[in-house]
């Protein structure tokens, strides 16, 4: 039997073993009304990156939450970690929360960067109803203490402030970074010899479900830094993967639309992108190039198995403590997946000892992207389907009816928010003390949560590094600026949804009339939220600078 053929077997048994763990629910529940709510973002996740949704990757604790609840298909991120980040925690647009570029304030109301007193959070509104609030892992949007967890919302919380981190200690990691904070419940947080953040971040999750008063509901945010670079590993997961990926990114971009279709997440007549255009050849390259290539995918297999090890830890505890039926679960991550190269641009040291481990900063890099986000195009930071629409799992055996997949609703980030709060019987305030709250961008789907599919067609809106886009019902108009290796205009491109959801058939010439229509009502939104082209911002920042 070939290594590929044995590890195939090992995983599967491994899975199997854990989806039945899975399927075993206590006898007694304690049910809250309203019911719990724990929402998991992970970072960086392509959309095919889950078994669920067309992975060789095994995914059997995030799967089983999928197989028994509900999955939407077209559901929309903000392309990027703050902006998502932003959006989802207050209901917002991203420019409106404070969050339109990332965590560096340029002066402006809409690129402050960090969460602004305007906007309010879930963990504000569902304390106000009673909820005790938790936060573990990820927090990005605001690097310093007024904006920290604790002062939005959060009673408990063990934060990772900024963006990314060594998953094996809080050691600064970018260009003039003096300390990478971590704070647990307001108390500077310090890694401890067998610090691993996947790892970290689940058993927090846990213990604080275990601990938790189940007199009253509880709201958990558990932001993961997985499947983020630096791709590392425990020595355990290092080979788990070992010989999956040595005949390239073609043939895993095919098996992965073909099981997507199998499993309906896609119809059967969607069409696969072509690759990228600076994705080689595989056959082209040197064996010594496949196999570096190879070990990188391998080593984002192996992340994405902790982090479903540590989602599976969480549920069991929810299942142990007898409130599993009665919480909703949701899971998505905060954009597509990263194309990015660390090194140079972020890092400030070199990439040393072996791929994986403690001192070296591995990434997947453009090619391997170009497949986690099969069969869409482009990646993190644009506003193709690639870039921003995210696999979305919802699981409350009290109300979600198992096995659905949703592909008619449309749903985006700004709506958690709303979703939650109407599940919650919480009211949406329209002032927090001397606070004037921005009215929430986003509507309610808690009827498609309970299978009432969505077919409002309302008008959507994104901005980000002034790539642009728009969504009128089965329309989206979008244009991008600097691809990676490719020239870009930044001219508006047209597509039917529908009939085209990869976007290979630009309709732009042949609808003029709803190009200048939607172009108009994308400007018409742009300054009513100040996102603003790259040369009126430059401006501003320049006249914020001068004053």
């Amino acid at each position: 039997m070939d290594k590929k053929l044995r590890r195939s077997n090992r995983l599967f048994a491994f899975s199997s073993i854990l989806l039945l763990l899975n399927a075993c629910t206590p006898a007694t529940e304690t049910v809250t009304s309203p019911p719990n709510i724990l929402l998991i973002l992970v970072d960086d996740m392509g959309y095919s990156d889950l078994s669920c949704f067309g992975s060789e990757i095994a995914t059997p604790n995030i799967d089983s939450l999928a197989y028994n609840g509900l999955r939407l298909t077209q559901f929309y991120n903000a392309a990027r970690c703050c902006p998502t980040r932003a959006a989802l925690l207050t209901g917002l647009y991203p420019h409106q929360a404070g969050m339109g570029h990332q965590n560096q304030d340029k002066g402006l109301p809409s690129y402050s960067g960090r969460i602004n007193e305007n906007a309010t959070t879930i963990a504000e509104v569902l304390q106000r109803q009673g909820y005790a609030t938790y936060q573990v892992g990820k927090w990005h949007v605001g690097n310093t203490e007024p904006f920290w967890p604790g002062n939005k919302g959060f009673d408990q919380y063990l934060t990772l402030i900024e963006g990314a981190m060594s998953y094996f200690n809080d050691w600064p990691w970018a260009k003039n970074q003096d300390t990478l904070e971590m704070r647990y419940n307001g108390s500077t947080y310090r890694t401890s010899p067998d610090f691993f953040a996947t790892d970290t971040f689940s058993d927090t999750a846990a213990a604080f479900i275990q601990r938790h008063d189940r007199a009253k509901p509880f709201f958990m945010y558990l932001a993961y830094n997985a499947p983020h670079w630096p791709l590392h590993v425990r020595s355990e997961d290092r080979d788990l993967y070992d010989g999956v990926y040595d005949d390239g990114w073609a043939p895993i971009r095919e098996n992965r639309l073909k099981k997507m279709q199998e499993l309906g997440v896609i119809g059967s007549e969607v069409e696969l992108t072509e690759p990228y255009p600076t994705v080689p050849d595989w056959d082209t390259l040197s064996r010594a190039a496949r196999s570096e290539w190879s070990d990188k995918m391998e080593l984002y297999a192996a992340v994405m198995h902790r982090l479903d090890l540590g989602v599976g830890k969480v549920v069991q505890a929810l299942r142990e403590n007898g409130q599993l039926n009665n919480t909703l679960i949701l899971f998505l991550s905060d954009n597509g997946a990263c194309q990015e190269d660390p090194l140079g641009p972020w890092i400030t040291y070199p990439s040393t000892g072996e791929p994986g481990g403690p001192f070296s900063f591995p990434a997947y890099e453009l090619p391997w992207a170009n497949v986690s986000n099969t069969p869409y195009r482009l990646f993190k930071s644009f506003l193709h389907e690639g870039g921003m629409r995210t696999p979305f799992i919802a699981h409350w055996p009290e109300q979600i009816q198992a096995g659905q997949i949703d592909r008619t609703s449309v749903g985006h980030i700004i709506d958690v928010l709303p979703t939650l709060a109407n599940i919650a019987e919480a009211s949406y305030p329209t002032q927090i003390g001397q606070r004037n709250i921005t009215p929430t961008a986003g509507h309610s789907l808690s009827k498609v949560l309970k299978g009432i599919p969505d077919n409002s067609g309302r008008i959507l809106f994104w901005e980000h590094q002034f790539n642009r886009a728009v969504r009128d019902g089965d329309w989206k108009l979008v244009s991008a600026r600097r691809l990676p290796g490719q020239d870009s205009k930044g001219e508006w491109e047209l597509y039917h949804l529908p009939s085209d959801p990869t976007e290979i058939n630009n309709l732009a010439t042949e609808h003029p009339e709803k190009v200048e229509a939607m172009a108009r009502q994308y400007q018409i939104w742009a300054d009513s939220v100040g996102a603003y082209d790259k040369a009126t911002l430059q401006q501003l920042t320049q006249q914020k600078k001068s004053q």
